[in-house]
């Protein structure tokens, strides 16, 4: 079945791919992006299966006007991709407000400005899918110097949560995706490294070396996670999360079980903080490795 798609970011990294491989899937696509011109190849090359629209995503009344346009272009919108973003890298004792605050701005409140934009359309059509590109430290999180980006990704995750659970009635579906290392720009050209004081470089000086350890870049193909989108998006079973990338797999695993272990540890603790539970209970020992790791006086 032929599909439309919606892409935010169009012009590189993951957006690029992703735009490429529907279309060579035979699909439509309104590619987004503050400069369409990137997509002129493209435009030149599948012609008017492929709609460049203009796009800043932090403007509400701009990405209302880009749903109507590729509305009125193509009749619907079958998949919505919400892949713009970017991430700057400095501690938090050291970012500046106005920094954190633009990140944040496109990390998470585009998501929700073209999200809300397209929801009559999805709603009126009484079907569609939306993906929102978030990162695997939107799950894992904990990587020095990013706080922003992830927490971003955090927020994406919960706001697609309750947008699953509104939306559901009217056949719309809800996608996560959370790729860990790929290679693109996201840690090249596109993030800017600020002033790392050496009592950080230990762990955000760390995470800058690791994210440019390797001149091949890291191992994701953005190309193959395009085309898993693609024909993820053609499933009737589409899962509401879905990491990418080895790392990302492997990652998420190792949290849940980490997470399941502790809440069954402390499940009784817990549970003890209603009215109708039996209260006071005893609290889970501490192993040997809290005890070396607890307070020092």
């Amino acid at each position: 079945m032929q599909q439309t798609w919606f892409i935010t970011g169009s012009s590189r990294g993951l957006g690029r791919a992703l735009v490429l491989a529907a279309l060579e899937g035979g699909d439509l696509v309104a590619a987004t992006a503050r400069d369409p011109e990137q997509l002129a190849d493209l435009a030149k090359q599948f012609g008017d299966r492929i709609r460049p629209i203009r796009l800043d995503v932090t403007d509400p009344a701009a990405a209302r006007s880009a749903l109507a346009e590729a509305k009125q272009r193509f009749g619907r919108i079958d998949v919505l991709v919400n892949n713009a973003g970017y991430a700057n890298l400095s501690p938090i004792e050291t970012t500046a407000d106005e920094d954190f605050r633009a990140q944040f701005e496109t990390n998470f409140w585009g998501v929700y400005n073209v999200t809300k934009a397209a929801l009559p359309i999805l709603r009126e059509q009484n079907h569609g899918l939306v993906i929102q590109i978030s990162s695997m430290g939107g799950r894992v999180g904990g990587s020095p110097g990013i706080a922003s980006y992830q927490a971003a990704k955090f927020a994406i995750d919960g706001f697609s949560r309750v947008l699953r659970a509104e939306t559901a009635p009217f056949g719309v579906k809800v996608l996560v995706v959370e790729p860990s290392g790929f290679r693109t720009d996201w840690a090249g050209a596109s993030m800017t490294v600020h002033d790392i004081p050496q009592a950080y470089e230990d762990t955000v000086g760390a995470m800058n070396k690791r994210a440019r350890q390797s001149s091949e870049g890291p191992a994701g193909d953005p190309v193959r996670a395009a085309e898993i989108l693609v024909r993820t998006a053609k499933r009737q079973d589409i899962p509401d999360n879905l990491p990418l990338g080895v790392n990302a797999a492997e990652g998420s695993v190792a949290l849940d079980r980490r997470l399941l272990e502790q809440d069954l540890k402390w499940r009784q603790v817990s549970r003890s903080a209603d009215f109708t539970e039996p209260y006071p209970v005893p609290f889970p020992p501490d192993s040997a490795a809290d005890l070396l790791s607890g307070p020092q006086h």
